[in-house]
């Protein structure tokens, strides 16, 4: 869409180069005014808003991992911090996904990729955050225990907006930091705000362990990872 409304101003453009010939200064203003908005709609095309060429490679690369069933090859390879240039990724605040960037062929593949990955038999987890799989994005995916069936849901530039006094402690493990597990105290009810896949804003109230799993997967956006909220032995 965004195309053809160039190619009309393009064309409105040679009409006016046609009427100018008159030496008319009104079609001469017109001129002027077209070809600004012309360069400002082209500035703004050509503007990167979607995920970067290094972003695509990830999301398009072979599967580290070989499983001998219909997810071969789909599998992606889990950033972890005993890897120094892994860690240094899990430790960036995260950026956010645009609108646009919701409706093209690599953010359906990251989706479907991920949800593999989360799922894999050897390395299962609960939940996964886009920077596992080396995409800096505020993305991640929950399995959500309070709903029926506990599917996994993608969640898009997730914001933790309240959480409750009321804590619980429990162990906690994490697909990016190998052989390791620890107490951690979170709230046990936590607000958070979203996107949806349709980029459709929601706020909603979780209890108990989904939020607990979302309190961890939100952390991975914001450069934090479990081990820095473990408790210390006494």
């Amino acid at each position: 869409m965004s195309y053809i409304i160039l190619w009309k101003l393009i064309n409105f453009e040679y009409k006016l180069i046609d009427l100018m010939k008159r030496n008319n200064t009104l079609y001469t203003a017109l001129f002027v005014i077209t070809l600004g908005v012309i360069s400002l709609f082209t500035l703004l095309l050509l503007s990167p808003s979607g995920f970067t060429d290094e972003e695509r490679a990830i999301i398009n690369a072979p599967s580290p991992q070989v499983r001998a069933n219909e997810y071969d090859g789909k599998l992606m390879r889990v950033w972890k911090i005993d890897n120094l240039a892994d860690s240094l990724l899990l430790r960036k605040t995260a950026e956010p996904l645009t609108e646009e960037m919701l409706d093209t062929e690599e953010f359906q593949k990251l989706v479907e990729r991920m949800l593999i990955t989360v799922n894999d038999s050897l390395d299962q987890g609960v939940g996964i955050a886009a920077p596992q799989v080396g995409i800096s994005r505020q993305m991640l995916m929950v399995q959500r225990f309070d709903k029926p069936g506990e599917p996994f849901e993608t969640y898009i530039n997730p914001e933790i907006l309240s959480r409750s006094d009321s804590m619980v402690t429990g162990m906690e493990g994490c697909l990016s930091v190998p052989d390791i597990y620890g107490a951690v105290e979170r709230s046990s009810s936590i607000e958070i705000r979203y996107r949806t896949p349709e980029f459709k804003d929601t706020t909603e109230i979780v209890n108990g362990f989904t939020a607990v799993i979302f309190q961890h997967e939100v952390d991975h956006l914001n450069g934090i990872l479990f081990i820095d909220r473990m408790r210390k032995e006494e």
